[in-house]
């Protein structure tokens, strides 16, 4: 009675050493900060094994604006030579690589997905942290570093160490104004930062069989802020009908043949978990951060907490430290927080539902604080334009830009000013992470919305 991690992890065993087992990769992501991987390979005389396997985009350092400058429109130095070698290598190892003015360029988990790149069954690779988002299509993925990753790209294996399992069961309806962000943010909030530690998660429940594919993958992008090695969602006709048609999925007689394995693809009723949690999703309200990590995040109608409230003393002390650095006092509702800046985007939140979210509480409405949209992708831009969703967030006062990474990795100029307060659908909110001195509060795209038209923290069910 094997789940649905283990059933893809017999499925890929090469050689099993009890301790490890080698593990073959189907498919591996790369993106502009691979350049380490490439240039260890070429030291060795090294070529990639399997070139078809694997597929690159620019993301963690392209300009979102001024995108038609090309290269010259990167004014850090370091990261144009990231982008020229990310053309060089991809070229000379025979990757298929979407550059920084491909039509298909956008943030790597994005286009995975988006492209049929990704697919259920899957082991995929990518020297990223949330590779764990395509565990959304039922698929074992995880990041890895650049020794790992030069592994994968000479050998198309790994050696890996099979983790434990977690099951995360939501049952119930989500309410209104409630997404895949509120959700995992609750998670989060519930186990900890450290609560997957040494697991990979399977979210099981109703509220996830309710929940479209962008929000299924929200949830994944975020499991490794949990700790996680990976999340994963046992794919059903919902993956199904997001993936067919896509440009790298199985088709004509493939394609039935690929749905029958599938099908298959769930996790055995009897299965075992070495560890399992519930939540009501039904008790679930927009969620957001107001510490440092994830895990210090609590729904809207709330206020901040007294850290001499935690009886564990780390996270008693890592309260107190949170609380100087966002510059909050505890007993303030979460409502009366004053935003600064707005940025809608990433990898976790830069999809075509979550700028329909966005737009839907922005639309006939004029914003307060200065901010950005990015989308995840070139398509998705395209995709948002053909709606009229970008002339929503211009007219409501918000700069429509080009796709990538953005305000979340703040490695290409998109930054948030010290001291201010962002309202950001990003991922990591430690102390610098969208520039040094800023401070970040994880939400929604509704939320961040809410937040944009009213200057301060506002429950988007009040706009809805």
């Amino acid at each position: 009675m094997p789940t649905l991690f283990e059933k893809i992890w017999q499925q890929h065993v090469v050689v099993d050493k009890g301790a490890e087992a080698l593990l073959y990769i189907d498919r591996n992501l790369l993106h502009d900060g691979a350049f380490h991987a490439f240039g260890a390979l070429n030291r060795e005389g090294r070529k990639t094994r399997k070139p078809r396997q694997h597929l690159a985009t620019a993301d963690h350092y392209v300009p979102t604006r001024e995108r038609d400058k090309g290269i010259a429109a990167i004014d850090d130095a370091d990261a144009r030579e990231m982008i020229r070698l990310f053309d060089i290598n991809g070229a000379e190892h025979g990757i298929r690589c979407f550059g920084m003015n491909d039509p298909q360029q956008g943030i790597v988990h994005v286009i995975g997905p988006e492209t049929g790149f990704t697919l259920p069954g899957l082991t995929m690779t990518c020297g990223d942290s949330h590779t764990s988002t395509h565990g959304a299509l039922g698929a074992y993925a995880f990041g890895i570093g650049a020794t790992n990753l030069k592994q994968v790209l000479a050998t198309q294996c790994l050696w890996q160490k099979k983790p434990k399992m977690m099951r995360i069961t939501v049952d119930g309806t989500l309410g209104a104004g409630v997404s895949g962000k509120d959700v995992i943010l609750a998670i989060i909030a519930k186990i900890g930062t450290a609560g997957g530690t040494g697991h990979v998660i399977e979210y099981a429940g109703s509220v996830f069989r309710a929940m479209r594919m962008e929000g299924r993958m929200t949830v994944c992008n975020m499991s490794i802020e949990a700790g996680a090695r990976a999340g994963m969602i046992a794919p059903d006709d919902t993956t199904f009908q997001y993936v067919a048609g896509r440009e790298y999925a199985p088709q004509g007689r493939h394609w039935e043949t690929a749905l029958t394995q599938w099908r298959a693809l769930s996790t055995d009723a009897g299965a075992r978990f070495d560890r399992e949690v519930s939540l009501d999703g039904s008790a679930i309200e927009p969620t957001l951060t107001w510490g440092t990590t994830p895990e210090e995040a609590l729904p809207v109608s709330a206020v901040i907490p007294d850290p001499a409230s935690f009886t564990d003393a780390n996270k008693r002390a890592h309260a107190e430290s949170a609380l100087r650095y966002m510059d909050l006092k505890p007993g303030t509702p979460l409502t009366e927080i004053n935003i600064d800046r707005v940025f809608i985007g990433t990898c976790t939140n830069g999809r075509i539902e979550d700028l329909r979210a966005a737009a839907a509480v922005l639309k006939g409405r004029k914003v307060k604080v200065q901010g950005w949209v990015s989308p995840g992708s070139t398509v998705v831009k395209r995709d948002a334009e053909a709606e009229g969703l970008h002339r929503i967030f211009e007219e409501a006062g918000l700069e429509w830009r080009a796709s990538g990474c953005s305000g979340c990795a703040a490695m290409n100029g998109d930054m948030v000013p010290a001291g201010m307060r962002a309202a950001s659908t990003s991922n990591r909110n430690f102390e610098g992470r969208q520039g040094k001195g800023a401070r970040t509060h994880l939400m929604s795209p509704a939320m961040a919305a809410a937040a944009a038209v009213t200057g301060h923290v506002t429950d988007v069910r009040t706009l809805i």
